[in-house]
Parts: structure tokens; sequence; C-alpha cells
């Protein structure tokens, strides 16, 4: 067995959200003075047709990080320079996609982030995370590993705190569950074996996946991880329950126990 990656999908709400317009749409009647209307600037409407036609020509790979931003943030704001704001995103969370798998509650505390941005943000995460998923749910895991691998990092690997998860796999390693057991502190998450084993039974699994993530970007495994990873084979054993992997997502690579020979 190679390397790894993981998955679950928690969709945000979209009640609140601030719908999108065309960027010269006026202004409605409580917004503007009687008998006026209100245009978006020309500069900021210019420049916005600027970048989706850079994007729809060249992709996202000829854009830097704050302007892929902006384009998201388009929607969210209709009437707004938000090249600030993404810079401001980018200053306070390090990269793209740290500002995506941000917590709400510290996005909001950005300048100019409000709730429409927020949510604009939190559904291109889930999108993402629903893609990369797409590619590995009700398939036999161990021939799709790298879309695993990939569906474990855009889902854990920019996390501010430790999660564990356990994927769930039928006799044909057919994955039919993806579990999150915990979420943790920065570096350390509570893990009960007779908890993962349960949930096995009620499901009928054969085989599991166990994934974890390292919020300091290096996957090495700790003592504690190596000893508890020991913990859920023997219980999975006397079972008749494989543990196939351990997998922990650093921030740019993974770590598989099986391939270091932990397992």
């Amino acid at each position: 067995m190679t390397a790894n990656r993981a998955f679950q999908e928690a969709s945000p709400s979209l009640f609140g959200f601030v719908p999108a317009e065309d960027d010269c749409t006026p202004v409605p009647p409580q917004a503007a003075p009687p008998g006026k209307t209100t245009r978006l600037p020309s500069y900021i409407a210019d420049h916005r047709a600027r970048l989706r036609d850079r994007f729809m020509q060249g992709g996202a790979g000829a854009m830097p990080d704050y302007e892929l931003l902006e384009l998201i943030l388009f929607r969210a704001v209709p009437r707004q320079d938000m090249k600030p704001i993404a810079r401001r995103l980018l200053d306070r969370f390090g990269d793209f996609n740290r500002v995506l798998s941000a917590d709400p509650t510290q996005l909001a505390q950005v300048e100019g982030v409000g709730p429409a941005v927020v949510t604009e943000l939190k559904i291109v995460e889930a999108a993402a995370q629903r893609l990369a998923r797409s590619r590995v749910i009700n398939r036999p895991v161990l021939t799709s590993w790298d879309a695993l691998l990939d569906y474990c990092h855009t889902t854990m690997a920019h996390g501010a705190v430790e999660q564990f998860r356990v994927l769930y796999l039928d006799r044909k390693n057919v994955l039919i569950a993806d579990d999150e057991q915990a979420r943790g502190t920065v570096d350390h998450v509570p893990v009960y074996p007779r908890e993962i084993v349960r949930r096995a039974l009620d499901l009928n699994a054969s085989a599991m996946i166990l994934v974890h993530n390292h919020p300091s970007g290096d996957p090495t495994p700790s003592a504690a991880d190596i000893d508890m990873t020991r913990q859920i084979v023997a219980a999975a054993g006397t079972m008749g329950i494989t543990v196939h992997d351990h997998l922990i997502i650093g921030k740019s690579r993974e770590l598989s126990f099986r391939s270091s020979g932990l397992l």
C-alpha cells in the first residue's frame, strides 16, 4: 500500500446568503436617492471584467491566490473592491487553502469580512470536498488510492485542530462510511478503540483505514500515534476486522503506517 488522504462534507447553510447581482445593476431604490441610480464605479467593473476574462482564458493557474479569492468574493459583495479583503485573508491565514478551510468565527475577525463573505468561502470549500468525495465514495478504495489521498488532503490538510476519521470498507474494500470520530486540539485528539470497533460492527464493515491530520504540517507519527494505532489494530483483530492503514495527513504530504513499516 502507499500514501493517503480522507473525507466528509459539511454543507454550509445558504440562509442569509447575499445573492450575486450583475455588477452594473442599479442599486435598489431604498439604497439610492429618489430619482437616481448608482452603478458600480467603472474602474471596479473593468477590473472585475479583466479578472474574469483572464480566468476563463487561462484558468486558475494563471492567477495568484489573491486574485482567485477576489473572483470568489465578487458574488458575496457585488459593489466593492475586494482586493484589500483578499489580501487581508491571505495575510491572516497564509494561503488559499487555509482561507477556505478556516473556521467561520476566525474568518469573521478579519476586517471587511461579513456573513456573506464567510458563506461564500464555505460554499467553495464544501464544493471542493464534494468533488473529491465523489471520486472515492462507493468505489474500491485500494484501487483508487490516489483519489483517496486527494480527498483526505482536501478535507483535512489545512485544519487548525487534529481530527480523527475512520473509513469503513466492505468485503470488496468499497468505502461504505466515512466517520469523523473526534476533534481535538492542535496536537492531540481523543480516540476510543471500542467505539471504532462498535461502529464497524454496526456497519458490518470488514476493514477500515484510519486517518488523522497534523496541523503542524509534519506527518511524522508520535509515540502516542503509534501506540493508539496498535490498540485499534488489536481491538479490531479480535472481531476479524482488518486495519489496512493509518494515514497521517500533513500540509503538503502524508505518511502511511503500512508503507513505513509501522503496521
